[in-house]
């Protein structure tokens, strides 16, 4: 049975339909390259060669006469990222590594920057609620949505609540147009005067995939820093996986619990007068 199941799981990673369709998105948003819209002459948005091979497999996916790439083949990507992620997350690992004396010089302001995601409840929440949402709000803002704190919610709340249906909204569009927002929101730092080293440390979120997307981004704009944006947001994304999960349990999710307590009956009587 176990050799049977481990067969079965070979065949679906060797799906040869699958690795093809993924190499020519992936050669044709690699022969795209990195687009640069300039707006202004301060004022620019960086797209990566990344968000376009999302677009790409994500249009194959929704089209119906693309017969090959269904349900089946989006759970096969899903172990194979599982897999590609292992060697990225090493060389994060290895380049925090080799920086490990100017990680140690920026102190305490690598662990302060977990408390920076606390911020986006206070914004977040009342515009979930002003939207129409109710419970659901909690789940939606209460974190990034991402796999650690999936497992917090769902304890919590059980599976079939409204907080875990709200979490798993974000989670959903998270995966599609998560890496795509930040790359972009990244590209807009320079509007900002803030050192390139305090963008790396937000790019930590605590997901790898919008970790990179990210910070390629920055690295667009500041190639001569690499190694160092890497190092910075590598250990920040690492820590924000490690502290995440607790700073959620203790103080992210208590905290949306009693804005909601305090804003919904507000927005409830005022602005939809239920």
């Amino acid at each position: 049975m176990f050799n049977k199941k481990i067969i079965e799981s070979s065949r679906e990673l060797l799906d040869y339909k699958l690795h093809i369709t993924v190499l020519i998105c992936v050669l044709i948003s690699q022969a795209i390259g990195t687009v640069t819209i300039t707006i202004t002459s301060g004022f620019k948005i960086i797209i990566l060669p990344l968000i376009f091979s999302l677009i790409l497999v994500t249009i194959l996916y929704l089209e119906k006469y693309v017969t090959w790439i269904t349900k089946k083949q989006s759970k096969t990507c899903g172990k194979i990222m599982l897999i590609i992620i292992g060697p990225l997350i090493a060389k994060l690992a290895i380049t925090s590594g080799q920086n490990i004396d100017l990680l140690v010089k920026t102190g305490i302001a690598i662990f302060l920057e977990e408390l920076g995601d606390i911020g986006s409840i206070f914004i977040a929440l009342p515009v979930a609620l002003l939207l129409g949402f109710k419970r659901e709000s909690i789940g939606m803002t209460s974190s990034i949505c991402r796999e650690p704190q999936m497992a917090v919610i769902i304890d919590k709340y059980g599976l079939s609540s409204d907080e875990v249906k709200g979490f798993m909204i974000v989670y959903l569009i998270g995966i599609i147009l998560g890496t795509i927002f930040i790359s972009i929101i990244a590209s807009f730092s320079y509007l900002i005067p803030l050192h390139p080293y305090a963008y790396a440390l937000a790019c930590g979120v605590g997901s790898t995939s919008m970790n990179v997307a990210a910070v390629s981004s920055l690295i667009t704009l500041h190639p001569d820093l690499s190694n160092q944006l890497l190092a910075f947001s590598g250990i920040s994304n690492l820590i924000s996986l490690i502290l995440g999960v607790y700073v959620y349990i203790l103080v992210s999710l208590p905290l949306t619990e009693k804005l909601y307590a305090y804003i919904e009956p507000i927005v409830s009587k005022y602005i939809f007068k239920r």
